[in-house]
């Protein structure tokens, strides 16, 4: 049996990889999709790329990547009750 050739689409897909680009699928209301056709071709454009990315940077701040351990204690945990009496069990014959 032959071995299927790849498509084109697998073909430009595997070169953008190599360069170092990723699929990314947003979904945008109908007016704001030529925006951000604009901001990912200049997000492509080596030429606007750093000035670009420095611009979203100042309006677009980043999540900070945390652990749950610092997720929990930045949370607003005042006025919940987090004592619990203790509980020894139940008495169990055997």
């Amino acid at each position: 049996m032959a071995k299927p050739q790849k498509s084109s689409v697998q073909i430009y897909r595997q070169r953008m990889k190599r360069k170092g680009f990723v699929r990314v699928e947003v979904q945008a209301r109908k007016e704001d999709v030529a925006l951000f056709r604009g901001v990912a071709a200049a997000l492509a454009d080596p030429a606007r790329e750093a000035e670009i990315r420095a611009v979203l940077r100042e309006v677009v701040p980043l999540p900070d990547e945390g652990s749950l351990k610092a997720l929990l204690a930045a949370a607003p945990l005042e006025g919940v009750d987090l004592e619990r009496s203790r509980d020894v069990g139940r008495d169990v014959a055997f």
